[in-house]
């Protein structure tokens, strides 16, 4: 088959390799997928310049894809070959062969029905930001009724975060730092928009729920917007954390302890598996029962991989950047 890999950590145009490989076989509990698309997370990028938990004389970076299954283990009850899928975490906690390539042997436990209205292109950009919201939204259980932050509004997990909180039953709010990413929030869904680079957050949130503060809120910036957060949040209230710049934040207790705060900082691939397996579930449900928006910021073939982890690491992305693996 053809694909990209690594032998050795850094910059992805010195490290990255396109070229043929043997394609893999479905072991026990692994179904095969052929791959129509991959797509490039941040972390990805991470990994690959040395800074994760895997080592391996080759390693296919990409955790996200979307394809066919091809070839079904022995042991696979869920999925037959045919079958239209999503899959994440396929270059992560431990893995070394990922998605930049034609084809992946992976765990069943991470693949998911793909609905046959949602393209391949558009199916690769759920995977780990899809995920992530759904477990920092619901994690701590339902949320019809109750009133949602969702910071980076626009952005790979934020995007979904807002559109899944409104199926949810929540108002949300979202947090942007530009008018352009202020309409995509209000597209998918949210009922306020506070661009934090201009507005007073605190007190557009506050007037916004009438003085109670927010039941929770799914934080892309933990250590910079601590402050901020536990302003806005009400007593018996959640963070849910997937990211933090700054890595060693003051954390005030007194303060977190007065509103009865519960604050999760969350790795997907060490999420229990039967939540996972719910937050998959779900996520079909919210797929089949309406209209959803995927932004893709940009689209490579499969030779110019290192091109789309430099698009990734620039920054300033509107969306998830894809690589064409057919």
């Amino acid at each position: 088959m053809k694909a990209v890999w690594y032998e050795r950590f850094g910059e992805a145009a010195d490290v990255l390799v396109h070229g043929e490989m043997e394609e893999p076989q479905a072991r026990h509990g692994e179904v095969r997928v052929r791959l129509h698309a991959s797509s490039v997370n941040p972390a990805d990028t991470v990994l690959r310049r040395g800074m994760g938990q895997i080592s391996a004389p080759r390693i296919i970076p990409n955790s996200d894809g979307a394809g066919v299954i091809d070839q079904v283990g022995p042991g696979v009850t869920r999925f037959a070959v045919g079958q239209r899928v999503w899959l994440y975490n396929g270059q992560r906690n431990g893995r070394a062969f990922g998605t930049a390539a034609q084809y992946i042997a992976i765990d069943e436990r991470l693949v998911t029905p793909l609905p046959d209205s949602v393209s391949f292109v558009h199916g690769v950009t759920l995977g780990i930001p899809c995920m992530t919201a759904w477990v920092c939204l619901f994690m701590d259980g339902p949320l019809d009724g109750k009133t949602v932050v969702v910071t980076g509004g626009a952005g790979a997990v934020g995007h979904y975060a807002v559109q899944l909180a409104k199926w949810g039953g929540a108002r949300v709010i979202a947090t942007v730092s530009s008018a352009q990413k202020g309409d995509l929030a209000r597209k998918a869904g949210a009922d306020v928009v506070v661009n934090y680079k201009s507005d007073d957050v605190v007190r557009t949130v506050m007037d916004a729920t009438q003085g109670k503060g927010v039941d929770r809120i799914v934080e892309v910036e933990f250590g910079d917007n601590l402050p901020t957060s536990l302003q806005i949040l009400a007593t018996n209230s959640t963070i849910a954390t997937y990211a933090s710049h700054n890595a060693q934040p003051v954390v005030p207790f007194d303060l977190i302890k007065g509103k009865n705060v519960t604050i999760h900082a969350l790795r997907l691939p060490l999420m229990p598996p039967e939540l996972c397996r719910t937050g998959q579930s779900q996520i079909t449900q919210w797929l089949e029962s309406g209209t959803r928006l995927h932004n893709v910021a940009a689209s490579y073939p499969l030779e110019a991989t290192a091109t789309a982890h430099r698009a990734v690491e620039a920054g300033g992305k509107l969306g998830t950047v894809i690589v064409d693996c057919t």
